[in-house]
């Protein structure tokens, strides 16, 4: 039988956790220059700061109220292949601002195919009650047809997606990265 040298598991540990440091790092430094570049033609020079993105973990409303927040929360939900919730809730409120009735009624159509009707491309998560209460106001709809169902989703963001964002690499990168920034200035 031959030996085998085995590197211990703490020692292993702390071999991966400089590597991960160092790419978590790059990660962040990476996801920042991103975030600033897609935001660098808007009218407001306001850059991300370490602040703000500490902010983004005392609530989701805080995190989608920021430009920056909810687009590092999208990215996050796309990496999981589970963007249908934000896309969905983010339909909603551009909805909401309709004002004339052809407009809602369209939209309104366009919302029930995309992500409440079942087998829907981006389908929801929702119960079968507010699914056939939408399928029912659709057909005559109001600017809170759908606001059942987008509280449903937003408690649904708020007790799994946004967790998961909190802890995700991602996050802890561009934080990790910001926190470097504020301490070399």
């Amino acid at each position: 039988m031959s030996s085998l040298q085995v590197t211990p598991p703490s020692t292993q540990h702390l071999i991966m956790d400089r590597g991960d440091s160092r790419r978590n790092k790059n990660i962040g430094k990476d996801f920042m220059c991103r975030l600033q570049c897609m935001f660098s033609q808007s009218s407001s020079p306001e850059r991300l700061s370490l602040e703000d993105t500490q902010q983004w973990s005392q609530s989701l409303e805080w995190l989608l109220e920021s430009k920056y927040g909810l687009a590092t929360f999208r990215n996050f939900l796309k990496s999981e292949f589970s963007d249908e919730n934000i896309e969905f809730w983010l339909t909603c409120e551009d909805y909401k601002k309709c004002r004339s009735s052809f407009k809602m009624s369209s939209k309104a159509k366009k919302i029930y195919e995309q992500f409440i009707k079942a087998e829907s491309p981006k389908e929801i998560n929702i119960d079968y009650h507010t699914r056939e209460q939408i399928k029912r106001s659709v057909k005559t709809p109001t600017l809170q047809c759908f606001d059942d169902a987008q509280k449903i989703v937003y408690g649904l963001m708020e007790r799994d997606s946004y967790p998961r964002f909190l802890r995700s690499d991602i996050y802890k990168a561009l934080l990790d990265s910001l926190a470097a920034d504020a301490s070399n200035v």
